[in-house]
């Protein structure tokens, strides 16, 4: 039995807590070094409503939130990001100019997050650097130091620097499939449909996960660092435990990805990306007193040509807290 969304959306409960999230993304989980090889974020999020009940935000974000999706809750959320990308051979000082660029990506990203109880939208902005200047050689090679790994010798190479300035939507619907929620074992559907645009990356994506545990409403899937699919950082637990496991995916049409296609209107080191690339994940969360902690693992299809060693893998792990 599905549960359809009613035809007047309902509010979600109030929640004035505030939540931290740490994430990080690492290629290591499947022995690589390469491709996307790391991400790391820091995040915060409003509570919905101040101490009051009144809304936490000010009326011209509500008022936007409102007009883009209808009657609903706003919060926002900060956050900043670095993601670290280095071809295959990463002991070469001249990197293969057939394989993927070195690039380090540094962003400032501000959501607006809109909820009923079946769905969230969002709104984005990200403001940040692609090259040198986002310190991700520094990054990566200062950790490699610190456990004794050897650094990668080919970020002489890397992307110059180029400004970045990204807008973000997306929409995901939360549809349960078991008769009598909350009773023992729920199981739900989030299809999700999300784009961006800018000096990064230009795409639009279409996914979905099914999950399967207790405690489902109280938030709309598990964190990652975009693009993919991402429920975002805000949850509000409906049980004293909540955990689920799940199996998702999704598609993106790539219309444009500086980190492959490199510095535009001047030479330098480049790939031909893929139009399309799609992901399977699968995964666990789990929240307790107000901590969620999340594990996913994605599969990821070649996102440019000549990409070898099949399926991309890393692991995206994420510790959030209220408070």
């Amino acid at each position: 039995m599905v549960c359809a969304l009613p035809a007047r959306a309902e509010l979600p409960a109030p929640d004035p807590s505030h939540v931290l999230t740490l994430q990080t993304e690492n290629d290591s989980i499947a022995r690589t070094d390469r491709n996307y090889t790391a991400g790391i974020r820091f995040g915060w999020t409003s509570p919905n409503v101040d101490s009051t009940g009144a809304p936490f935000l000010p009326d011209a974000l509500t008022g936007l939130g409102n007009y883009v999706w209808g009657p609903g809750r706003q919060r926002i959320s900060l956050d900043f990001s670095n993601s670290i990308f280095t071809p295959k051979k990463t002991d070469a000082t001249t990197p293969d100019p057939r394989d993927r660029p070195y690039a380090g990506v540094l962003l400032g990203s501000a959501f607006l997050l809109h909820d009923t109880t079946t769905t969230r939208g969002i709104l984005g902005l990200s403001l940040g650097v692609l090259g040198p200047s986002a310190r991700s050689e520094d990054i990566q090679n200062g950790f490699h130091d610190l456990i004794g790994q050897e650094v990668s010798k080919g970020w002489r190479a890397q992307i110059k620097d180029m400004p970045i300035v990204q807008v973000f939507a997306g929409k995901t619907w939360r549809y349960g499939l078991t008769p009598n929620p909350g009773t023992g074992i729920d199981v739900d559907i989030l299809p999700s449909l999300s784009g961006s645009v800018g000096t990064l990356r230009d795409h639009v994506q279409a996914g979905f996960q099914i999950r399967v545990g207790q405690g489902l409403d109280s938030d709309f899937g598990t964190t990652r660092i975009r693009p993919g699919l991402s429920g975002s950082d805000a949850y509000t637990p409906t049980r004293d435990f909540v955990w689920y496991v799940f199996v998702g995916g999704d598609g993106q049409a790539v219309g444009w990805d500086a980190t492959l296609d490199g510095n535009p209107f001047r030479s330098g080191p480049h790939v031909s990306r893929q139009p399309f690339v799609a992901e399977i994940e699968a995964g666990i969360a789990v929240i307790y007193r107000g901590v969620r902690i999340t594990y996913t693992h994605v599969a990821q299809t070649q996102s440019f040509y000549r990409q070898r060693g099949g399926l991309f893998q890393f692991g995206s792990i994420a510790a959030s807290v209220r408070f």
